[in-house]
């Protein structure tokens, strides 16, 4: 997917530009810029969850670099839905520039709110409804109901001199929606008709042939888990996915059953679901967490985070054995959600973990516990052929995603020449209808690591790894300065390596007599020296033990 990189020309009068700074060839941190006559708009700003190997790693952002000197040119976000991959960054952002107006509905507001008064900021927003037309700028946007695992998710149509973009979000086709909110093809189709220059649409499940099962088949499915569990159940999902958590409390009701909801995000977005009615609790189902360990184990259903194997969350360290809740034979864990590419592993991890304790876990290769929600690529078409747009870029998904949803794109009789396979920092122009390709931008991963944003880089990741992987040594020597004779050490101290620094005792003779040689030669460069020392030392690991460790020389003058 990665391109050569070239700067784009200057952006001429009228016409817009389009580049996503994330969320594609990857699923997360979706964000895409939209500039025109000296104006941005911002449509949304999520986080990437780190992979096993990108150690330390709490978050990854997008690649603020293209607008960092340009933000006060930004004239709003437009946030599309409340999951993390696309509301995550917002506070990172808001700490470059507090005052840029977030746009969005009711419930993708309050869960950025929640999340941007841990980071002490008070931010300025404009809560829209599907329906609704606001003009910012030179743009004008209209907000178009979308259904998806979260509630209130919005499409939104960007309206320029240079022609109609519509980004869908993330969104798919349910026909039996839990809350009767269907995706609005009407208003897409009035959008065809009125013509459609760039169409950037969900392409997560373009690979995925058919149409997505609809939320309201998990119900029953649940309810019959739940009816059957001898004793607890535990039931994990994302921690904003308002539907899943509804059909567990529905599920729980029916069959006598409490619920105790788990994990800091997830008592905080179901709260605020709640309260703005987008869930709706029955009477007397949840119980505080504490409260619950006094019911009879046949009578509680725990609601918990956890569900992509993330390490600190509930349902990993109940695995591990490291939670007030210890699980065991007769219990029953429901994993009721997708696997995100690359988190594979944690969860394989945690199913083994809880099936080692005598868990039953129900996943989604055993039961239907979950529905993506995702459009596939029968929705996809219905799209194309109601749109009709004259370009496609397709967003949101790894490449072999955005190639699919190219693919259907085509099969509707788009030419090719008209379909964008982009990356991250693809910078597309549109003018009077026409759209190209004019750049392409050097987009990086921004790390979250503890309080740090931006300093970790791929070369301290790769350090990292190495250390994880492959151990450290260290190694001291002090020589003479006029010489370059050794005049003691070499001291070799190993972490990760091996148990016993005696076997070390072969290689010093080794960088004693490359030490020798080289003051023979007449090097008494500080630099040069520790550099043959790092040079010694790993040739010799790397003939006798097939390692590449971490060598930290030292070359000290006397």
């Amino acid at each position: 997917m990665a391109e050569a990189v070239f700067d784009p020309p200057a952006l001429e009068p009228h016409t817009l530009r389009v580049f996503p700074t994330g969320g594609l060839g990857e699923v997360g941190r979706n964000m895409t810029v939209f500039e025109i006559d000296g104006k941005i708009l911002i449509v949304d700003c999520g986080v990437l969850f780190p992979e096993p190997d990108q150690l330390g790693v709490d978050l990854i952002l997008p690649d603020f670099g293209p607008i960092r000197n340009r933000l006060d040119d930004v004239i709003g976000i437009v946030l599309t839905h409340g999951h993390e991959d696309h509301i995550g960054a917002v506070p990172y952002l808001l700490k470059l520039r507090g005052d840029i107006p977030l746009i969005g509905s009711g419930l993708t507001l309050a869960l950025v709110e929640a999340k941007l008064k841990e980071h002490r900021i008070k931010p300025y927003t404009l809560q829209v409804r599907e329906g609704d037309v606001e003009t910012l700028g030179p743009f004008t946007l209209e907000f178009i109901a979308v259904n998806h695992s979260i509630p209130d998710a919005l499409a939104v149509a960007v309206t320029t001199w240079a022609g109609v973009v519509l980004h869908t979000g993330d969104f798919k086709m349910d026909q039996l929606p839990l809350d009767g909110r269907l995706t609005d093809l009407r208003a897409f189709s009035r959008l065809g008709e009125n013509g459609v220059d760039l169409f950037l649409p969900d392409s997560t499940n373009a690979d995925v042939p058919g149409f997505t099962p609809i939320e309201r088949e998990i119900g029953p499915v649940l309810a019959n888990v739940i009816a059957n569990a001898p004793r607890r159940v535990v039931v994990a999902s994302f921690s904003s996915h308002v539907h899943r958590v509804q059909q567990v409390l529905d599920a729980a009701a029916q069959h006598g059953r409490r619920v105790a909801l788990l994990g800091r995000s997830m008592v905080r977005n179901m709260g605020i679901a709640a309260e703005l009615g987008y869930l709706k609790v029955p009477d007397g189902v949840l119980i505080d967490y504490k409260k619950a360990a006094d019911l009879p184990e046949n009578k509680i259903v725990y609601m918990s985070t956890g569900s992509q194997g993330e390490p600190m969350a509930v349902l990993a360290r109940m695995a591990n054995l490291d939670h007030q809740i210890e699980l065991g034979p007769g219990d029953t864990v429901i994993l009721a959600s997708s696997l995100i590419p690359g988190n594979e592993n944690s969860v394989y991890r945690v199913i083994d973990g809880l099936t080692k304790l005598g868990a039953t876990v129900v996943h989604k290769g055993n039961a239907k516990v979950h529905v993506s929600g995702h459009a596939s690529a029968g929705e996809l078409l219905y799209c194309y052929n109601i749109l009709k747009p004259s370009f496609v870029m397709p967003v949101h998904g790894e490449y072999r995603h955005l190639d699919a949803s190219a693919k259907l794109a085509r099969q509707t009789g788009i030419p090719a020449e008209n379909t964008i396979l982009a990356s991250n920092g693809t910078v597309v122009d549109l003018h009077e209808g026409v759209a190209r390709v004019v750049g392409q931008l050097d987009i990086g991963y921004v790390y979250v690591d503890g309080s740090s944003v931006g300093e970790i880089t791929d070369a301290d990741l790769k350090d990292r790894r190495i250390l994880g992987e492959e151990g450290f040594i260290s190694v001291i020597v002090v020589v003479e300065a006029a010489t370059g004779r050794i005049v003691a050490g070499p001291e070799i101290h190993a972490r990760g390596f091996a148990e016993d620094d005696a076997v070390f005792n072969d290689v010093k003779p080794k960088i004693a007599a490359a030490l020798k040689e080289a003051a023979g030669n007449g090097v008494r460069d500080n630099h040069a020296l520790t550099q043959l020392v790092r040079r010694t030392v790993g040739r010799w690991v790397n003939t006798s033990y097939r390692r590449r460790p971490m060598i930290v020389p030292l070359v000290i003058e006397a």
